[in-house]
């Protein structure tokens, strides 16, 4: 019989805890007693232990989770996230869709962050680009495939930090910490026409495989790799953090729960910050098998997801009346 439990990375060990089946629970825990997320956990500890090594590369029964999910129902995990906070991203989008050297919307939006994305604290900045991932259907975990669908034109990696949430009874949205992530997106169909934007972030993503629950993110550097056959045919240094980006961590979190329905209690967020570097942007096409990773300093071990494409013919799907 298949039980979820939650562990504490003590590497080279997981410590599980007992009587929680989740980190929403958990976290709910934390809301209810007013102690930190880590003292929860601590307090739940016990004494069996697993081997780090042997769950991470899957060689045990047990297998990783996402680092966050809602796990009764994962339409109320909402996976979201702010682009062209880097400078490398806003140049990737500049390359995209320029017409001559004719700054475009992309770099304009970059630019308005520079000049306007960190407000002094109390104050409202201005605005970052939004866009929807999904519900927590779409999150995937340390060594799952991340899908390219039928009707995709591609998929590709983007390395990223993740802000994780939990709306509390209030309405008041809680950080519980921050995970790696990868979010996968069809860049071939975006660079069509950068209206298809929202429709290219429809993919699976993935966060984790650890949560960290007090993270350094001033200035985050990290490092995204792509291995085919075993070996690695692309890598590059990147960074991220509060003062990596464009707009404040403030500034990003305002923009996202100002709105009300963001702020629904007992609702779960994953929240992206915006990738440095992905390799799209230098030509590589990723082909069925290839695994992607994404390593940040202080976030844990890295997350390594591979490429399932699925071939199988498009289908049309209608809309049957009632």
């Amino acid at each position: 019989m298949r039980q979820r439990r939650v562990g504490i990375v003590q590497d080279p060990w997981i410590v599980l805890v007992d009587g929680i089946t989740s980190v929403y629970q958990l976290a709910q825990e934390a809301l209810a007693t007013g102690a930190t997320l880590a003292a929860v956990a601590e307090h739940h500890a016990s004494a069996d232990l697993l081997q780090y090594d042997a769950v991470y590369t899957g060689r045990s029964p047990w297998r990783i989770l996402p680092a966050m999910d809602h796990p009764r129902d994962p339409a109320h995990c909402l996976i979201s996230g702010t682009g062209l906070t880097h400078m490398a991203s806003a140049q990737n989008r500049q390359a995209m869709h320029a017409a001559g050297d004719a700054p475009t919307d992309s770099m304009r939006m970059y630019q308005w962050g520079v000049d306007g994305g960190r407000p002094a604290p109390g104050a409202i900045g201005v605005s970052p680009e939004w866009f929807y991932k999904g519900s927590g259907a779409t999150l995937r975990a340390h060594g799952e495939a991340l899908e390219i669908p039928p009707h995709a034109e591609d998929g590709g990696e983007e390395p990223e930090i993740a802000g994780i949430y939990v709306i509390d009874a209030s309405g008041t949205p809680r950080r519980i910490g921050m995970a790696a992530g990868n979010e996968f997106s069809d860049h071939r169909f975006e660079k069509k026409n950068y209206l298809y934007l929202a429709a290219s972030k429809l993919m699976t993503c993935a966060i984790g495989p650890e949560l960290v629950t007090d993270p350094d993110f001033g200035s985050v550097p990290g490092e995204v790799a792509i291995e085919r056959g075993g070996q690695v045919i692309w890598s590059k240094a990147i960074a991220s953090g509060d003062a990596r980006m464009s707009h404040s961590l403030a500034n990003l979190e305002h923009h996202h729960f100002k709105h009300a329905g963001h702020r629904i209690p007992g609702d779960v967020h994953v929240h992206f910050f915006g990738a440095d570097a992905f390799s799209f942007g230098e030509g590589l096409r990723l082909e069925e098998g290839d695994v992607m990773q994404v390593e940040f300093t202080g976030f844990g071990r890295p997350l390594r997801n591979p490429v399932r494409i699925d071939r199988s013919p498009e289908k049309v799907f209608a809309a049957v009346p009632m």
